[in-house]
């Protein structure tokens, strides 16, 4: 099976699991605005809530952790992009295959996959919106002190 094809299965698995739990979904949508594009994974949609879900496979090396610090700094700036671009907050979601040793960093959750349909029942729960406060916020360790990046929080 072409890579590809096993990357956007994932983005569909994602996808179908907002959709079994009542949101609108899109996949792979791309905005763009002043020769800018930005490309969504998934787009989730309920009840007036906007989910951005960035849909990310790492193998369990090293540089795993760099690359969690790299993507969620990349898909805040896409989340900044997109409520700029549609004047409607969202909220950034990070869908991972891995079981991370994290929950969310710098306010983006980090959601294995595999416990995604449970992340989303809880929302409902959240009595104040999104805000994710009642989940544990933890700094991400350094992978290697080169590997840090000083303009990324934590780098």
């Amino acid at each position: 099976m072409a890579e590809g094809s096993v990357w956007q299965h994932f983005e569909q698995l994602a996808a179908f699991i907002f959709e079994q739990n009542g949101f609108r979904v899109s996949v792979g949508i791309v905005k763009t605005k002043n020769r800018k594009r930005r490309q969504y994974d998934v787009i989730a949609r309920k009840n007036g809530r906007t989910f951005l879900v960035e849909c990310k496979r790492w193998s369990k090396n090293r540089y795993r952790l760099s690359a969690l610090r790299r993507a969620i700094g990349q898909h805040r700036e896409r989340v900044q992009f997109y409520e700029e671009l549609t004047q409607e907050d969202a909220v950034p979601v990070v869908v991972t295959l891995v079981e991370e040793e994290i929950r969310i960093f710098d306010g983006v959750p980090l959601v294995p996959v595999h416990r995604l349909n449970a992340f989303i029942g809880e929302l409902d729960s959240l009595a104040d919106g999104y805000s994710f406060a009642g989940y544990d916020e933890e700094e991400l360790p350094g992978d290697l002190p080169e590997d840090r990046d000083p303009s990324l929080p934590g780098g």
